[in-house]
């Protein structure tokens, strides 16, 4: 791979996953401290993100991989992020910010599969090189936590009582817009799907056809890995940062990216059983 591909990419990953590190991880800290949320507030918001995820194959198989170049669709989805998150660090309440959170997600869980997908399609050998660009979605995650907590110190308990944390969706705002000036420097990315001669399959295009993939014995293990691994992720974040609050821990935010660096090694556990 070149390495002026493997930096574009590497570049986009690194963005993609600083973008949602720079608030997600502090968001139920947020909602409770600052916009007095409450417990099925805060449950109904964090559902945003499964929501988003359910909404993301239809937009992606109809839209970005039938009419439009992935990296331009990628460009405006963060565009409308930024502005989205914004309008998520000037909401008064919770239920001003539930709307704003919602679309904010379908439009960002959309994102990763584009993303993911630029990076397959110009990726010779993906087996060998995908893994190396992907890291730096970690990496990107992992460094989010680290400005908060050392280098802003947003996370810190007078600073929470202080209403610091608006700043953090300030911050992603501003690296979104970063990431979708960036994408239309992302090497072209026509759709694959020609209208004129291929017959339209709903199925097909919201992925469907991927269920075949669980007779597989590797995939269904895959599959009910994952959906385990998700389960502990969304009750980890949702409410360890709450946690490490009440409790007057200092950096929660950078301690908890800090444990994406051993979460990034629960596929080498997974290899052991495929």
């Amino acid at each position: 791979m070149k390495p002026v591909l493997r930096v574009q990419l590497s570049l986009m990953m690194f963005l993609e996953y600083f973008i949602k590190g720079a608030w997600f991880v502090t968001l139920g800290t947020y909602l409770i401290k600052s916009l007095n949320a409450s417990g099925m507030e805060v449950a109904n918001i964090f559902a945003t993100q499964s929501l988003g995820a359910v909404f993301a194959p239809f937009f992606v198989g109809f839209v970005a991989d039938r009419y439009f170049n992935a990296e331009r669709v990628l460009s405006a989805l963060h565009l409308i992020g930024a502005a989205l998150l914004y309008g998520m660090s000037q909401a008064p309440d919770a239920t001003h910010f539930y709307p704003y959170v919602f679309v904010y997600f379908m439009a960002y869980m959309s994102s990763l599969s584009l993303s993911n997908g630029i990076a397959f399609r110009h990726i010779e050998d993906a087996k060998k090189y995908f893994p190396g660009v992907r890291v730096w979605g970690t990496i990107g995650w992992i460094c989010s936590g680290l400005v908060i907590s050392y280098l802003f110190r947003w996370d810190a308990p007078e600073s929470i009582q202080a209403g610091a944390l608006h700043n953090t969706f300030i911050m992603g705002a501003v690296c979104s817009l970063l990431l979708a000036f960036f994408s239309l420097a992302l090497p072209k990315t026509p759709p694959q799907v020609k209208l004129r001669d291929e017959k339209f399959d709903f199925g097909k295009a919201i992925g469907l056809d991927a269920l075949k993939l669980l007779k597989q014995r590797s995939f269904l293990i895959f599959f009910c890995n994952s959906n385990c691994h998700l389960y502990s992720h969304f009750v980890l974040l949702s409410k360890c940062e709450p946690i490490f609050g009440q409790r007057r821990n200092t950096e929660p935010h950078s301690k908890n990216g800090v444990g994406a660096i051993f979460r990034s090694h629960l596929p080498a556990v997974d290899s052991i059983f495929l």
